[in-house]
């Protein structure tokens, strides 16, 4: 949510963090792990309840940037952003990670004579208590989170706005070591890195994106808009709260069209609620107590269906219900044990339903504010709650056996992650990129801070599957976002969601990929190491007040781009198979990138300019077509071309006398392990000497080529289980470098990408 209460009342640690919980940790994940899937049919169908847990506010670098396998802080095909230089003049090209710093007291020097920057940092435990080892349980400031506030951020694609814009903490990140619980289950079950928030603005559009596919951007509403009222209609929602006139909403949400399925698919919300009504001016949040209630963030309150519907309908009955543990608060002086069986209750009625066999098809579960990992409330209390959930669903090895448990974060704050999502191009402005699918209800044309801008996606945040058919640490880059929840359970219950934009649709997968339905009992899993997950006594006992939010100053941070774990995860297989390939005019100083797709999913391009003066551009393109673009350019030419899971294509070079021109074609071969092959020509005017070095390896070829002449190579990737870097150089034309990398889909899981790892790669 955007603001934290005024007024909170500490009560004890045991309520937050069970020492149950901690102890049994590992237990829990190896009892999960040993319990086989239900495997009848080997495919979705065997899945029979989805359950979703959406915490708050969280980016994916933040959590699990520096986990091992992931695509984080040592990713070797970050953007560049153009850093203004200190002296005025101009700018410089750095990576993505050193964010321009603005008047931030969080700074140093920028590199290559660029002004002032606020690279990724953590804030140093002992220097927030001394001897303390980790951030679990500490608070830290948050950030604004505004549809403004990201898209200044975002900045027009060019993404260097965020230490700007959100002030230092957009840069914090944390450790295994303050995340121990989430790493646990992330070595143990599958985690998506490319998972991006569906809005860039805060909780409330994020959350209706998950609970109906879209935020009222819809073309059927006429003139009522999307809180019914004529002639004064809301627009799409791009803040939290009710509509704009103080209206609630009025479209279509997905549980009323599972509930209106032939036969309507069972569902519930598993909330606490506190005040006297679900619905306003409170909604279920308490402004008293961190932990009841919940936080605001069943966000179908918000709608008039819910709001007039009878409390004996379905509707009232699944979603404006709960447990009210406001109401059964122990007395002050209850020992501890008293207070930890309160907070017990809040899963009472999820308890129920899991033991007794109940636990409908499809489940959302809504924390209350402490729990949720909001910016700025301590990480270990939502871990403490994700555990009780977990519990329970293991407590019954039938239900867990056939049960998808999916924990995700609405949005990642104000605060920055290095990938830069997806997004739909301007409509009808080639200079912003294209489309091939239509990008209607995309683009919002009219917003209350007078903003106009493509809807998202936003930031990378967290996506945890746990169930018996995503067990063995892995890492999926398949591009999601929420309304890919919708997307997962449309697969397995066959009930269409139509709020869902066309490009959304295509650009964002359904998450099966996460899972092997068809041989889920297969293989051995290592359980991680997760002792010492305890915390302090003072916590613990329930004598401490809710400390002070600990401001981070430039003596109190550990700055700097951090190192990732070493080694690799496995991977699962992606739909991906996509290249580009560039042509260079130099009689009419153009060059042409076409961009193909011949995978099974939509792809989006995203390309940025060495020169600063460029847009960047975005390509959607459906599988099976192709688009172009063409970049008008001076004497040279510096372009950079990202698509999903670390595909890249850089070109750079001259125009003019001496300056090399060669064509580069590239092809796969998709059979295990794979080869790319390349067809280099030269089509300039003078005899060169082109070298191609496998960036992995170090290994380089070289060829004389005379104008006209091609040569052919192939290069296996066994030893790379499907990676490849290849960088193309010219020895008589200095400023000439191709470079080609990613990854080559053959069906197959593999592993992650080995230059997150380690392998060191030649530049």
């Amino acid at each position: 949510m955007s603001d934290t209460p005024k007024k909170i009342y500490r009560r004890t640690f045991l309520q937050l963090m069970g020492a149950t919980a901690l102890t049994s940790l590992e237990a829990n994940i190896a009892k999960a792990l040993a319990i086989p899937a239900n495997n009848v049919k080997g495919t979705i169908e065997d899945v029979e309840h989805i359950v979703i847990l959406m915490q708050e506010n969280r980016p994916f670098d933040h959590h699990f940037g520096t986990l091992r396998g992931m695509r984080g802080y040592s990713d070797p095909r970050a953007v560049n952003i153009h850093l203004p230089l200190k002296n005025g003049n101009g700018t410089t090209q750095v990576p993505v990670f050193f964010q321009p710093a603005g008047g931030s007291n969080i700074a140093v020097g920028g590199p290559a004579g660029g002004v002032d920057v606020v690279p990724p940092f953590r804030v140093n435990p002992d220097k927030v208590s001394p001897g303390l080892k980790n951030l679990g349980g500490t608070y830290l400031p948050g950030t604004g989170h505004s549809w403004e506030g990201i898209h200044n951020a975002w900045n027009q694609g060019q993404y260097d706005r965020w230490a700007i814009e959100q002030g230092p903490m957009a840069m914090n990140y944390m450790i295994r070591d303050d995340v121990p619980y989430h790493c646990a289950l992330a070595d143990a079950f599958t985690v998506g890195d490319a998972y991006f928030c569906s809005v860039m603005g805060p909780t409330n559009p994020n959350r209706d994106y998950m609970w109906t596919g879209c935020i009222g951007n819809l073309s059927n509403l006429g003139a009522g808009g999307t809180d019914g009222k004529l002639a004064h209609g809301a627009g799409p929602v791009t803040y939290n709260g009710l509509s704009i006139n103080g209206r609630f909403f009025v479209w279509t949400t997905y549980p009323e069209r599972l509930q209106a399925a032939k036969p309507s698919v069972s569902w519930k919300i598993y909330q606490d609620l506190a005040g006297s009504t679900p619905f306003e001016p409170d909604f279920g949040f308490s402004e008293n107590n961190l932990f009841t209630g919940n936080f605001g963030d069943t966000t179908v309150l918000y709608f008039n269906q819910y709001k007039t519907a009878p409390t004996n309908s379905p509707l009232f009955q699944n979603a404006c219900t709960g447990t009210r543990i406001e109401n059964i608060m122990p007395a002050a002086g209850a020992p501890p044990q008293a207070w930890e069986a309160w907070q017990e209750h809040l899963f009472d009625d999820f308890r129920h339903d899991v033991e007794s066999g109940k636990l409908p098809q499809v489940s959302w579960i809504v924390a209350p504010t402490g729990y949720t990992e909001h910016s700025d409330a301590p990480m270990n209390y939502g871990a403490w709650y994700i555990s009780k959930i977990f519990d329970i669903l293991v407590s019954n090895p039938d239900v867990f056996s056939r049960t998808v448990f999916i924990i995700n974060y609405d949005e990642a704050d104000g605060s920055f992650d290095h990938a830069v999502p997806p997004s739909p191009p301007f409509p009808n402005d080639p200079a912003h990129g294209g489309s091939t699918v239509s990008i209607e209800n995309e683009i919002v044309t009219s917003d209350q801070s007078g903003l106009k801008g493509p809807i998202g996606f936003a930031q990378r945040v967290p996506l945890i599957a746990i169930s018996p058919w995503s067990k063995g640490g892995f890492v999926n880059s398949q591009v999601f976002d929420h309304s890919s929840l919708i997307r997962f359970i449309e697969k397995r219950f066959g009930v269409l969601e139509p709020n869902i934009s066309p490009w959304r649709r295509a650009v964002a997968g359904d998450l099966t990929s996460l899972f092997n339905f068809k041989n889920p009992n297969h293989g051995n899993v290592s359980l991680p190491n997760t002792d010492g997950f305890l915390p302090p006594v003072p916590e613990l006992s329930g004598l401490q007040s809710i400390p002070p939010t600990f401001q981070p100053t430039p003596s109190s941070v550990i700055i700097g781009v951090p190192q990732q774990e070493s080694g690799v995860r496995p991977a699962r297989a992606l739909p991906y198979e996509l290249d580009v390939h560039a042509a260079v005019n130099t009689s009419n100083h153009t060059v042409v990138l076409t961009f193909f797709n011949t995978g099974n999913a939509t792809v989006v391009f995203h390309v940025r300019s060495g020169n600063a003066m460029d847009p960047v551009r975005y390509y959607t393109v459906e599988p099976g077509k192709q688009l172009t673009g063409s970049w008008t350019v001076g004497s040279s030419y510096d372009l950079s071309v990202y698509g999903p899971n670390g595909f890249a294509r850089h070109y750079k070079g001259s125009i003019g006398a001496g300056a090399a021109v060669l064509d580069v074609v590239s092809a796969y071969d998709t059979t295990a392990p794979g080869s790319i092959d390349l067809q280099i020509t030269n089509v300039g005017s003078n005899r060169v000497e082109v070298s191609v070095m496998d960036a992995y390896s170090g290994d380089s070829v070289q060829r004389f080529l005379q104008p006209r002449e091609k040569f052919e190579g192939e290069s296996s990737l066994n030893q790379t289980s499907g990676w490849y870097d290849l960088i193309i150089t010219v020895a008589e034309d200095m400023t000439f470098t191709y470079r080609l990398a990613g990854h080559v889909e053959n069906g197959q899981d593999s592993i992650s990408d080995p230059a997150l790892g380690g392998l060191a790669l030649k530049h």
